[in-house]
């Protein structure tokens, strides 16, 4: 018997048949477990046919894995037109001999009509518990350290959508993931264009009953490896033991804004309140004109702190320390970037009301738009994943935790944020959800905008590689601290 099962779904694309042959006839594949959704009028001795609606399906896995002879199977939850041979086929299963571990992937190369070109993966740690990680196009898994996974620990039944991510992470917990840093196939692609509204799925109200089966088997994995923290855990911030000059301060960085900084400070100064505040704009050696934009407003306006930092090598979380050790923070600091806007002159207020109330900290919702200020796809995200009894743990799964932001001042001069520019408020977020209440406005207070210049714009596959395995490199460390916490309260 040859060594390995192939596991797909089936594509009535032309390609699907030439992927088929490509990989039975490497020498390697034994048989193919294809899922589909109707019956196949052409099939082949080596098809096993699994009619369902999706692969992703606890009953229709453990089906399948209930089936599978072979001491490996390979795993390919899309199909796609795919070039591999059998000497690739070897290497991966001598990799997972080697690194004993559960689940072997490889770098892979893209060919599209633009040429070709190396898709590098990341790494596999244990922060890579978003449902998304990306593992390439096939998965090669053991077959036995799969049964003794789903021994010892079990699938959640009746997951629909959730069965595939529930196996990751229990085969995880005792099994290594290894990484080949080495494209070992290539598939065939067209070019398409970054899709935004992608990056915010897990928010879209048509994927809450998904989103709701991923909460869950997450929640269970936590468990497991004793990272949960019940909700009874969580406390309000501790009352301030010092003075502040001010009840809030608008906390803004910015670097090189010169065609928008004076917008934003315009929103902040704007903003209606029974209190008095101020803004605060960490100026980061900008070179574009923004410092003498900031310069001449804050002459005409008393409100407006404008600092240049002595240091140069700061990041936006380095900027925002700054601003909340500066004298004149106020109590509470909220978060404008200086490119966005609040949606109202009421937004201020709303943030404050909430902190006072005592939460650490407190986060609105805010809307997509364009640089014309034009709501853009998906529009409203107002994280309605967020619940008080799980919210903080289901938080090391989700991508980020929304805006605007606001914090109680005492508690994160004690904490501090990464000196960083990508993830430094999901970090704050998260350790601060490791000890302390967030609360939540789901009402529209921000608006948010995409265009060609911010930092959020059209990142290649390197930088988006290193910006997930930064913020993956955050959940690692914080599951670290939360299993601490643990092991300290047995």
């Amino acid at each position: 018997m040859k060594p390995i099962t192939l596991i797909t779904t089936y594509n009535n694309e032309p390609f699907f048949t030439q992927t088929m042959d490509v990989l039975l006839n490497s020498g390697v594949v034994e048989e193919a477990c294809i899922v589909t959704k109707k019956t196949l009028r052409y099939t082949k001795p080596e098809y096993r046919l699994f009619k369902a609606q999706s692969i992703f399906s606890q009953k229709v896995l453990s089906h399948i894995l209930s089936e599978i002879r072979t001491p490996y199977f390979l795993l390919m939850p899309v199909a796609k037109a795919i070039e591999i041979t059998v000497n690739e086929l070897e290497r991966m299963i001598d990799a997972m001999v080697s690194s004993r571990a559960c689940i072997v992937y490889s770098d892979f190369i893209v060919k599209e009509n633009r040429g070709k070109f190396v898709h590098p993966l990341n790494d596999y740690q244990l922060g890579n518990v978003r449902e998304d990680f990306n593992f390439g196009t096939i998965l090669l898994f053991s077959t036995s350290s799969v049964q003794g996974a789903l021994e010892k620990y079990a699938m959640i039944k009746d997951t629909g959508y959730a069965g595939l991510y529930d196996l990751r992470l229990k085969l995880s917990i005792d099994y290594p993931i290894h990484h080949i840093h080495e494209p070992l196939y290539s598939i065939y692609e067209s070019f398409n264009q970054p899709d935004i509204q992608k990056h915010f799925s897990y928010l879209n109200p048509d994927n809450r009953e998904i989103q709701r089966e991923m909460e869950i088997v997450f929640t269970d994995y936590l468990k497991k490896i004793r990272a949960y923290l019940p909700s009874n855990r969580l406390r309000m911030a501790e009352p301030a033991t010092c003075s502040f000059p001010v009840l809030a301060s608008i906390i803004m960085p910015v670097k090189n804004r010169k065609n928008t900084i004076a917008y934003a400070v315009e929103s902040a100064l704007k903003q209606e309140t029974t209190f008095p505040f101020n803004v605060i704009v960490v100026d980061n050696h900008s070179v574009d004109g923004t410092t003498a934009v900031l310069s001449t407003l804050s002459l005409q306006h008393s409100r407006i702190i404008h600092i240049i930092p002595q240091r140069t090598d700061l990041g936006i979380g380095g900027c925002w320390n700054e601003a909340i050790n500066h004298e004149a923070c106020g109590k509470y600091a909220i978060q404008l970037d200086s490119d966005d806007l609040y949606s109202s002159p009421k937004a201020l207020q709303k943030m404050v009301t909430h902190l006072q109330e005592g939460y650490a900290m407190v986060i609105g919702s805010y809307t997509l738009v364009d640089e014309n200020l034009k709501k853009i796809p998906p529009g409203l995200i107002d994280h309605r994943e967020w619940t008080d009894e799980n919210g903080h743990n289901n938080a090391l799964r989700i991508n980020g935790l929304g805006a605007p932001r606001g914090f109680d001042t005492s508690l994160m001069r004690r904490i501090g944020f990464l000196n960083v520019s990508y993830g430094e408020d999901y970090a704050a977020g998260l350790r601060i959800c490791r000890e302390y209440r967030i609360g939540r406005i789901y009402e529209n207070l921000y608006l948010c905008r995409r265009w060609s210049g911010n930092t959020d714009a059209s990142p290649t596959i390197e930088e988006t590689n290193k910006n997930d395995a930064f913020k993956d490199s955050i959940r690692t460390a914080e599951i670290l601290a939360r299993q601490e916490i643990i092991r300290e309260s047995l």
